[in-house]
């Protein structure tokens, strides 16, 4: 089959503007990346920049079935809220100066959007704030519905085709939600809420927060529900109250962000710091998703809406958008409902808080939960070894009593790993003590490429073993550019780590290996880690020929947990090999319906012979398996996402 190859034509003749908002924009994300852990930095960089491309896959699904994946497209919610931002800041600086705070909002919007990604939904969202400020300078009226219209009519001028597109479809829908129906749905839960709680000073900022979050989830869901049932064929049950929960969230998530992302740029430290903010509101969005998302029946797939049904359902909104000011029977209907409510509530004792007490209560709750975070993380006075769940490759993180982190290896896929070592350290630590690159193939380089990007790296240990691969490159160019200390692995090696923690390098030799079947492979750094009466042996991806030599060099081979070499290939873990090791649990860090066909069958069964088939774990069945020790004592646990 024929490939046209691709020619380049020129370099440089771009628009030098937009280079540097494009560069600008991917250093902003950069700054996220390293400010955040994951998912939460990828969940801001979708937020705050429009870029989504790295936010997991199970993440967004969970966004997907919930009907919250709305919030994740910069759209007129979130231009809203920037405009907001961008008004108050102008007014601060200039005062009455009417004229020049508005200006230069109008032209930060426009930055914001280009550094957006400039997609359908943000120029709709920009051209309509644009008349909201131009009308608000001028000193007119606005009409939400018009500026819509014109905003429309103005995209699908410029591209006729877009009036086809589904997110074009879904952002003008959502948008005509919230103008035609919010403020009614706000009216009728202040109304509820009033009659529930009677009018109190104390709780408006309270009422307001959530009648704005009802009625902005209830006018959206209400516009787009029969798009998302036709095209993608599936009803969302629980769209309404996620949504509701997740919104106040929003701009709580923008603020932050996008101050970690624009200090990042400056201090990295105190971009950290401020990140502890960003990182709680990211992971309260996350929680309420995730939580609605685990509920039963939380969504189903529909396979018999027709255009018809579609039609049919927005006449019938036509209708009720006609008759909305003949709204006195349901308005008398929840009176009812609501002074019986009332009734209920009013045995129910209500705190009396002071003006200034109110204030305290979210800092007081921000508080709380980071301290309870400190201490939840904290380090418990035990080993920690984790075998990482990172597809096919290996990465295992080293934990130990004094607060030390090891990685040995990162895994074929950055977003995977990141997953993985957001999970295992505390959101503010951003260092890892040692890094170990046991062979430089893909499968174990290519996640330390980002993991050096991410994280400060004290030290690297690696094989030394000379090979040519881009990703090689990258990883050996960033440990220099980096000044991270670099070192050579060679047998004979020990490592302290403490409290009477011992790793020892027994492979590769001090003259590496050469002409055997694979050089990379059998050079490959292999580690003994041991403490008390607990040890741990990895073995990289070390075949049979290594296996024999190690075996010949009376090495302290053996372990009470094996790290089986080379995803359990039918190369390695020799009978010899295993005797020699004698261990009581084997850990197999392998990928899921791999192409190699690893695990090889031969060699699960000769695991399960010698040490039983509960003794044998595989990452591509169980997940990410964490080891526990206090030198004594061996515990398991497992984390399945």
């Amino acid at each position: 089959m024929y490939y046209p190859a691709v020619e380049v034509l020129g370099h440089g003749q771009g628009s030098k503007p937009l280079l540097w908002i494009y560069a600008l924009r991917e250093r902003l994300a950069a700054s996220l990346a390293r400010a955040l852990p994951e998912p939460q930095g990828s969940l801001a960089q979708a937020i705050l920049l429009g870029m989504r491309g790295n936010i997991p896959d199970s993440l967004y699904s969970a966004f997907s079935r919930t009907g919250t994946a709305h919030l994740l497209a910069i759209s007129g919610l979130h231009m809203s809220i920037v405009i907001a931002m961008f008004l108050s800041f102008g007014i601060l600086l200039f005062g009455r100066q009417r004229s020049i705070y508005i200006w230069l909002t109008l032209a930060l919007t426009w930055l914001y959007a280009l550094l957006a990604g400039m997609n359908s939904p943000i120029i709709r969202a920009a051209i309509m704030g644009s008349l909201f400020l131009i009308a608000e300078y001028l000193g007119r009226q606005q009409s939400g519905i018009i500026a819509l219209a014109f905003a429309a009519a103005v995209m699908v001028g410029i591209q006729p085709n877009i009036l086809w597109s589904v997110s074009f479809q879904l952002s003008v829908l959502a948008m005509s939600g919230l103008i035609l129906f919010y403020s009614h749905f706000q009216a009728w839960g202040r109304r509820g809420v009033t009659k529930i709680l009677g009018h109190r000073e104390t709780l408006a900022a309270a009422d307001n927060m959530i009648t704005s979050s009802f009625a902005a989830s209830l006018a959206a869901t209400v516009a787009v529900a029969p798009i998302i049932a036709y095209n993608f064929g599936v009803v969302s049950l629980v769209g309404l109250p996620a949504t509701f929960f997740a919104l106040p969230a929003l701009p709580f998530i923008i603020v932050t962000s996008a101050l970690v992302a624009f200090v990042g740029l400056l201090a990295s430290l105190a971009a950290q710091i401020l990140g502890w903010l960003a990182w709680l509101f990211l992971s309260y969005l996350i929680l309420v998703v995730q939580g609605f998302d685990a509920l039963p029946f939380s969504s189903f797939q529909v396979s018999t809406i027709s255009t018809w049904h579609v039609w049919g359902y927005y006449a019938i909104l036509a209708g009720v958008i006609a008759s909305i000011k003949h709204r006195k029977q349901l308005a008398d209907f929840f009176s009812g409902l609501t002074s019986r409510i009332k009734k209920i509530a009013e045995g129910i004792p209500k705190p009396r808080l002071s003006f200034s007490a109110k204030w305290l209560i979210l800092p007081f709750l921000v508080v709380v939960i980071l301290v309870w975070t400190v201490v939840l993380i904290t380090p418990d006075d035990r080993l920690h070894v984790s075998f990482l769940d990172v597809g096919q490759g290996d990465a295992i993180l080293i934990q130990t009593p004094g607060g030390q982190d090891i990685l040995i290896d990162g895994g074929p896929d950055p977003q995977k790993i990141n997953l993985e070592l957001s999970k295992k350290l505390p959101f503010w630590d951003r260092t890892i003590d040692l890094v170990v690159c046991t062979q430089p193939h893909a499968d174990h380089v290519t996640g330390l490429v980002e993991v050096l990007n991410r994280y400060k790296v004290k030290q690297v240990l690696e094989s030394g073993v000379s090979y040519n691969s881009s990703i090689y490159r990258e990883w050996l160019k960033l440990v220099e550019n980096k000044r991270i200390e670099y070192n050579i692995a060679q047998a004979g090696q020990e490592i302290d780590l403490g409290t009477g923690i011992e790793m020892e390098v027994l492979n590769p030799p001090a003259k590496l290996y050469e002409e055997t079947s694979d050089d990379v492979d059998n050079n490959g750094v292999v580690l003994s880690l041991s403490w008390g009466q607990i040890s741990f042996l990895f073995t990289a991806d070390i075949r049979e020929e290594t296996e024999f030599e190690l075996i010949g060099q009376q090495a302290n081979l053996k372990s009470t947990v094996l790290k089986v070499a080379h995803h359990g290939s039918e190369t390695s873990t020799s009978p010899q090999f295993l005797a020699a090791v004698d261990p009581e649990v084997a850990v197999i860090s392998v990928g899921a319906d791999n192409t190699f066909g690893h695990p090889s069958p031969e060699v699960i069964e000769r695991l399960i012979d010698r040490l039983g088939e509960d003794n044998v774990y595989r990452t591509d069945e169980d997940a990410a398996i964490e080891f526990i020790t206090d030198g004594e004592r061996l515990w398991l646990r497992f984390t399945n996402g």
